[in-house]
């Protein structure tokens, strides 16, 4: 099977024989128009917020006066600034998810959640085919444990650009909405975080819950367009 798994602690290579990961798998040519993935340049802070928001405005997900002001990246990336901060990735972890970007099925309840950012080191540099594993409740505060839903992992793009599809998770009892997330850079360490959500009731009273990993959010036609750049430990 192609692609990556996190196992133990550690990501296997990728199948013998498989081809590498294009860009157009993550980012369709029908959906990101060529003039919105820019070269090999490193990206500038004001080129990642506006790329990424341009993409997701492209979507059709978010009305483009939703953007009218930017919105700053989560976090900002100015160079040297921290890293992303680590959560703990609770009970409900589960190894060799499949490889998909998109973990809507059909008839799946829940409102439909885009999530789009950027793998960055301290220094803003992109970190080209990082790994981001993926896991969730579902719209009822639910995990599925027997198999995989609202499950799988993804590969950032050569530009460090990622995009994920799911719907916005439930609450259950004595936790606030989240999305469970681990990054691994190629051949590098495993960041273990969650994304959070703003303005929901119950952050205040959820311990685990941390303001630096809440992500930038636009709601439009029943949709809910979300913005969070990870920053890994690296140069």
């Amino acid at each position: 099977m192609f692609g990556s798994r996190l196992e133990g602690g550690r990501v296997g290579a990728h199948a013998a024989g498989s081809e590498e990961i294009a860009m157009s798998d993550l980012y369709p040519s029908d959906l990101y128009p060529s003039d919105l993935l820019p070269s090999a340049l490193y990206p500038t802070r004001r080129r990642l917020v506006t790329t990424s928001l341009a993409a997701v405005t492209g979507l059709g997900l978010v009305s483009e006066h939703v953007f009218a002001e930017q919105l700053a990246p989560t976090p900002a990336c100015h160079g040297g600034d921290a890293a992303t901060i680590s959560q703990t990735e609770g009970p409900f972890f589960k190894p060799t998810s499949p490889e998909r970007f998109d973990l809507i099925e059909p008839g799946m309840a829940g409102q439909p959640l885009e999530v789009t950012g950027f793998v960055l080191t301290r220094s803003c540099k992109p970190v080209g085919g990082a790994l981001i594993d993926v896991w969730q409740a579902d719209a009822k505060g639910d995990y599925d444990n027997s198999g995989f839903r609202l499950r799988g992992h993804l590969f950032a793009d050569a530009e460090g650009r990622f995009r994920l599809r799911t719907i916005v998770p439930g609450n259950y009892p004595g936790r606030t909405r989240h999305i469970h997330i681990k990054v691994q850079p190629p051949g590098g360490s495993i960041l273990t975080t969650q994304l959070y959500f703003p303005g929901e009731a119950k952050n205040r009273k959820d311990e685990l819950f941390r303001r630096e990993l809440t992500m930038r959010t636009a709601k439009a036609q029943g949709a809910l367009a979300g913005r969070f750049d990870f920053v890994l430990d690296l140069g």
